[in-house]
């Protein structure tokens, strides 16, 4: 369950990122004290609060220590709308590429998914009571009234039989709907049918934002929408019915109103790779449109601006940014002056050791060896790994960082894999099977590797 900011203190949520990431302590703190400022501001006087600025974060380390990992478990911690970009995608303003207001665009749209979702299940028991019933009409279809106004006693007494006898069978349907009787029969379902996305025709935006704005105005011109009969089988009808009686359940206007004021306040905005446009520009060479020129695009969406976008003008004054790059090449010093000052808070991230590796095969809730257990339980198999076997695999993954590109974490991924090969491959078995991974096993499976550093190199 998620809690709200102000909820967590600092140490707090440290102890909650310590669950996921190993180490970084100092970024985790940065990330901590980031967040519980966010509910400070919104306790000062309305005079002062604005006047307030998050305190950007650059975080500086190589590749697989946790960068994005410590900004996106930060998000779900406090259900933040949260997106992730990587700065080396954006283009300057005149040349064909994504522009660096889109990602404002996208973490809209996000925050108003999020905020739908919530709202959605809120009224999720109301909507399931209406498309059952909306079921019930299709398999059992209402008792037309009779056309004469004035009956005889003959003909009342027939209409009321007829009645009762579709009473009695609706909820005779109705009790096998409920057991999952009636999921394979076929109903005739009118569904609203979507226009496709029209042609580019304005410089600078991508063709999704182009292909939902024209939908958008195409829709407004029908507000009922065109529909046609389809056929399709119970269990897929009631998605469909469930949805647009969700739909109507929910008022979008104050769905859209939340999350905007969600996305200003509370949102996080996680741009990687903030080293590759980190250059300045050659005046011999000519300008380059993923360097210096991407920058100043970014500085005023990162200084504070006014976005437009299809919810409506959203302000970025607020919304917390965490940068992250490698800095083999460039140094943060590259950056133009005033986008430096506008992420003054720098922590940098120390590379993995062998003991670091442990650790991350050990205790996150979501480790390696704890996800390759559950999958391949799925098929019957008990996967064990012993203390020794783990301490095999951080050094292998350790080794190979050191000796080829330190890839961090990730590097796990590509040993287990590898030893896992076969089990991975053969499973299911004819019976359960029990497998116990030892540093043997390990050494078996990885032997022909360590041997031929070229065949490591092209494989690990």
């Amino acid at each position: 369950m998620t809690e709200k900011p102000g909820e967590l203190t600092p140490k707090e949520v440290v102890e909650k990122l310590d669950k996921y990431i190993v180490g970084q302590n100092a970024a985790k703190k940065a990330v901590a004290v980031a967040l519980r400022n966010r509910m400070r501001r919104l306790k000062l006087p309305p005079e002062i609060r604005d006047e307030v600025t998050p305190k950007n974060i650059l975080m500086i380390g190589p590749t697989g220590v946790g960068k994005t990992e410590i900004a996106r478990r930060l998000a779900k911690l406090v259900n933040a709308p949260f997106i992730k970009v990587e700065a080396s995608k954006y283009t300057e303003v005149g040349y064909v590429g994504r522009d660096v207001e889109s990602m404002i665009r996208d973490l809209t749209q996000t925050g108003v998914n999020m905020v739908r979702e919530e709202y959605m299940g809120q009224v999720r028991q109301k909507a399931e009571e209406s498309a059952e019933e909306k079921l019930l009409d299709l398999l059992v279809p209402p008792v037309k009234p009779p056309k004469k106004t004035f009956l005889t006693e003959e003909e009342a007494a027939g209409q009321e039989q007829e009645t009762i006898k579709f009473r009695e069978t609706r909820e005779k349907i109705r009790q096998q709907l409920k057991e999952g009787a009636l999921e394979e029969k076929m109903v005739e379902v009118s569904v609203k049918q979507r226009q496709s996305p029209m042609m580019e025709i304005f410089p600078g935006a991508s063709m999704d934002e182009i292909g939902a704005n024209i939908q958008e105005l195409m829709e407004g011109f029908a507000p009922g929408g065109r529909t046609k009969k389809t056929k399709m089988r119970v269990r897929e009808a009631r998605s469909v019915i469930l949805n647009e009686e969700t739909g109507k359940l929910i008022d979008m206007d104050r769905v859209v109103k939340e999350a905007i004021s969600r996305v200003e306040n509370n949102s996080i905005i996680f741009i990687d790779e903030i080293d590759k446009i980190a250059g300045r520009e050659k005046s011999a060479g000519g300008p380059d449109v993923s360097r210096e020129g991407v920058q100043r695009d970014i500085l005023p969406i990162v200084e504070g601006t006014a976005v437009m976008t299809k919810h409506g003008q959203v302000r970025t004054d607020h919304i917390l940014f965490i940068a992250a790059g490698a800095f083999h090449v460039s140094k943060p010093s590259d950056l133009i002056p005033e986008l430096q000052g506008r992420f003054p808070i720098r922590v940098e991230l120390e590379s993995l050791t062998k003991d670091d590796f442990e650790r991350i095969l050990k205790e996150p809730e979501n480790s390696l060896i704890k996800q390759y257990t559950a999958i391949l339980k799925t098929d019957g198999v008990a996967l064990s790994f012993d203390d020794p076997a783990i301490s095999a695999l951080a050094e292998t993954a350790f080794e190979v960082n050191e000796e080829m590109e330190n890839i961090g974490a990730r590097r796990l991924h590509t040993i287990i894999e590898k030893v896992l090969e076969d089990v991975l491959f053969n499973a299911p078995f004819p019976k359960p099977e029990e497998v116990r991974v030892s540093r043997e096993y390990v050494g078996e499976k990885l032997k022909d590797l360590v041997k031929n550093r070229d065949l490591s190199r092209y494989i690990l």
